[in-house]
């Protein structure tokens, strides 16, 4: 990839409108009863509330997924801090039964979630916000391998960042949100609510360096809440972000060094890659998907209509239990998205009762 550069905005606006002008784009269409939206080789059947819960549980504000090598889906939601015992991350089947439940400590704060393979096995990576202020990684049945807050080297968080949970707002907070795997075994580390700095760790979670901060200058962010290591044929790997409150995504070298900036989102929340597209899921009432040149391939479930409407009654919207006022084959505030490995995407969203939606690829 190569030195610095910006995408301009008006080229990718001029992309975004030509789509919105093509028929039948983003409009859900019925066949069989179902309900499908995309366009031509993405096309997906909805799925709403696809994964259901047992009576004895609630969602409490979903907010990641991800997927482990066996269909397994995994979700967690932010929960509520005055219910300690109850799990906040949930597990179903590929045909979304419940499988098990844990992580009753992620309570009132959890966040982030990835599944990573590391030789023959694989683990869950968990971060969490709120007064939780610390990132783990643990087994697939919850048992955790560590548990990790602030990282002190840094120089940048106040003591008690390290040392126990604390309601502590602001740059100088520790709220880490997503997590980026580095083909050395290390990771990144977003701080998307607190310093706005992307952390690096090597394999064993060692806090190595750092980059970003806060300001509209490339490499710097306005909430760096989604990260990904975007490795796609024909690319040089790097970390993509999403600089939310920035309206945009910024690619990295893995060393950090910026590379490039995309403009014309709205709330970019995070990322996912599979093959030559990448899947960034807008907390502003749709999912774009790129394709290998970081051009706009279509927007899933867009309608400015609705989007207007969800702004103006989003908390009324949040809020019903029923889901009333909600539409079939368009999305409130999705929160994280990502791919199985056969190309069907699941959707969480920040709702407070909580939705996980299965867009089944069709064609």
């Amino acid at each position: 990839m190569k030195p610095t550069r910006s995408l301009s905005r008006r080229r990718f606006l001029a992309t975004t409108t030509a789509l919105l002008a093509a028929p039948n784009v983003f409009t859900a269409q019925k066949s069989d009863r179902k309900l499908v939206i995309g366009v031509e080789g993405h096309r997906y059947e909805v799925l709403h509330n696809w994964a259901q819960l047992p009576e004895k549980y609630s969602w409490q504000t979903t907010h990641n997924v991800a997927v482990d090598k066996h269909d397994q889906l995994y979700v967690i939601h932010e929960g509520r801090e005055n219910l300690k015992d109850h799990p906040s991350i949930f597990v179903f089947d590929r045909k979304g039964r419940f499988v098990r439940a844990f992580g009753s400590q992620f309570q009132g704060g959890g966040h982030g979630l990835e599944v990573r393979t590391e030789g023959r096995e694989q683990f869950l990576y968990v971060t969490g916000y709120q007064q939780l202020k610390n990132f783990a990684k643990l087994t697939l049945k919850g048992e955790v391998i560590w548990e990790k807050r602030a990282p002190m080297e840094s120089g940048l968080y106040p003591k008690e960042e390290d040392t126990k949970p604390t309601k502590r707002w602001g740059r100088d907070a520790f709220m880490p949100t997503n997590y980026a795997f580095l083909p050395d075994g290390g990771f990144y580390l977003a701080d998307g609510y607190g310093s706005f700095r992307i952390h690096r760790y090597d394999q064993h979670g060692s806090w190595k360096s750092m980059f970003g901060g806060v300001g509209t200058g490339p490499g710097e962010f306005n909430t760096s809440h989604g990260i990904c290591l975007d490795d796609r044929p024909g690319r040089e790997p790097s970390i993509a972000v999403c600089d939310r409150a920035n309206k945009r995504l910024q690619w990295f070298s893995l060393d950090g060094r910026h590379l490039k900036t995309l403009e014309g989102f709205i709330l970019p929340a995070n990322l996912d890659t599979r093959g030559k597209v990448m899947l960034v899921p807008d907390l502003s009432a749709r999912i774009t998907l790129l394709d290998e040149k970081d051009q706009v391939i279509t927007h899933l479930g867009e309608d400015p209509a609705w989007r207007e409407q969800v702004l103006k009654d989003g908390m009324k919207l949040r809020s019903n239990a029923t889901g009333e006022g909600w539409v079939s084959g368009k999305f409130l505030h999705p929160h994280d998205a990502c791919f199985d490995a056969h190309g069907n995407i699941f959707v969480a969203e920040w709702v407070h009762t909580g939705r996980i939606t299965k867009l089944r690829k069709v064609g």
